[in-house]
């Protein structure tokens, strides 16, 4: 089956719930409509039977007399032919004169519930014999009598014909309205369909359109509902594109950087072999062992900054951690780095409790790197200082050091990964400050470079939001 198709009678499709709320409450309209008509239609076909009563009943009342002291009924054949019908209904009459004497008629018929006034009707339905019969009760005046000169006649017919009646019109009127649901139906898909049409275009497009293109998706005019949805598409792939190409430039990027120290040892490693003394060899290896090191940071940063973007969004994996524990972590492992280059390496800190809200292993890598690259780039018998403030909105963290610092112009550079921008300074891979970025992202905090106060240098300050003490 086609795409397009099988998208149309998909239940979880947007056209089929639009069309299930909107014909859902249609046909409980229609419903509560159709069981209306019925009440109506009893009502009328009731109107209709209780006036074929009543004109039974006043054609038999035209022809009782009063006559020589005694009342004579006559039954008129008009009287019971207002209920020939198809139907088999049975028609019971009766008439009764003064002090509930019959006159004539069936005696079984029931009374009224009430006294019935003067040429009033009264209108009652009964049981007589095994069947509901409809009955109309007449008051009939009778001008001679002399005392209590009323005639109460009585005609009663059974509800077949009255039924059937009412049964064609209710049916009349559902096969009417059976089709106007119908055609609702019809025209609401067919309204949905143009409706949708732009959306289901719209998906075409964004399934056909070509990565990277560029172009433009409401280049044709889209409903104003879809406006918002085609500028979040584009927003949403124009930084895809731009995390792609990011992507593939740190690839690029990366596989550079180890394909170059990777040449150098496999030519140190060849040389080694090919080599009959033994202090060369000793030598060459040792010149491996230094590569392979430098390898081994530059797989350990790449790992480390992947980890850092993966955190970015993830804020369950972040706890309190004391900023000063990681920081006097840090400045133990690189103590050995800084006394080989007879570095001050020192800690400022006034006491007052430096709660961040981060990862710890990368609040861990963030101090350490910009340790590293402080104690790398400071100069033989430098000072390295890391300080740590908190007040109360804020922790803030401070690593200054008296090497060359960086131009302004080029601070926001060096934090693009494999950007060096003392490369006869620093061994490094230019992955230490592109780190402690992502890093500081993840964590909410803000990187900024500055000049020191005084002499050369540069000083990193990264600005946390204080965690709540516990």
């Amino acid at each position: 089956m086609p795409t397009r198709l099988r998208t149309l009678f998909r239940l979880n499709s947007l056209r089929a719930q639009l069309s299930t709320w909107l014909l859902i409450p249609l046909a409980a309209f229609v419903a509560f409509n159709t069981w209306v008509t019925y009440r109506n239609a009893t009502e009328m076909a009731t109107v209709v039977q209780d006036r074929m009563l009543l004109g039974s009943a006043r054609i038999i009342a035209e022809q009782v007399r009063y006559e020589d002291g005694a009342y004579q009924v006559v039954i008129p054949p008009a009287a019971l032919e207002l209920f020939d019908a198809t139907e088999r209904d049975r028609v019971y009459y009766r008439i009764v004169g003064p002090r509930d004497t019959l006159l004539s008629g069936y005696t079984d018929l029931a009374p009224p519930p009430r006294a019935v006034a003067a040429e009033d009707a009264l209108y009652f339905e009964s049981a007589m014999r095994g069947d509901t019969v409809r009955i109309v009760a007449f008051s009939q005046p009778m001008f001679g009598a002399a005392t209590d000169n009323q005639v109460l006649i009585e005609v009663g017919q059974t509800l077949q014909g009255r039924n059937e009646l009412a049964y064609r019109m209710w049916a009349h009127a559902v096969r009417q309205q059976t089709f106007m649901l119908v055609l609702a139906m019809l025209l609401v898909w067919i309204g949905l369909w143009r409706g949708l049409r732009p959306l289901m275009r719209l998906s075409d497009k964004v399934r056909w359109r070509k990565p990277g293109s560029g172009e433009p998706l409401h280049a044709d005019p889209v409903p104003t509902e879809l406006a918002p949805l085609v500028d979040a598409i584009e927003d949403f792939e124009f930084r895809l594109d731009e995390h792609m190409s990011a992507h593939d430039r740190f690839i690029a990027n990366a596989a550079h950087q180890l394909r170059t120290p990777l040449t150098i040892l496999n030519t140190q490693v060849g040389y080694a072999l090919r080599c009959p003394d033994g202090t060369e060899k000793d030598d060459a290896l040792r010149a491996i062992n230094k590569g392979v090191q430098h390898g081994i940071h530059l797989v350990n940063q790449l790992l480390t900054l992947s980890n850092a973007e993966v955190s970015i969004g993830h804020p369950h994996r972040q706890a309190d951690v004391n900023l000063v524990d990681v920081v006097q972590h840090a400045l133990e492992e690189l103590s050995t780095l800084a006394l080989a280059k007879h570095i001050d390496l020192g800690m400022e800190h006034d006491g007052t409790p430096a709660l961040v809200h981060a990862t710890a292993s990368m609040l861990g890598e963030l101090v350490s790197n910009l340790i590293d690259n402080a104690i790398r780039y400071t100069p033989e018998h430098g000072i390295v200082t890391a300080a740590i403030e908190a007040n109360a909105e804020s922790v803030t963290l401070r690593i200054e050091d008296n090497g060359p610092g960086i131009p302004p112009g080029q601070r926001e550079l060096v934090f693009e990964r494999f950007y060096r921008l003392h490369d006869d300074v620093s061994d490094g891979w230019g992955l230490g400050l592109p780190i402690v970025r992502e890093i500081a992202l993840a964590s909410n905090a803000r990187v900024e470079l500055s000049d020191r106060a005084e002499g050369s240098g540069l000083v990193v300050t990264v600005t946390f939001p204080k965690a709540a003490a516990t």
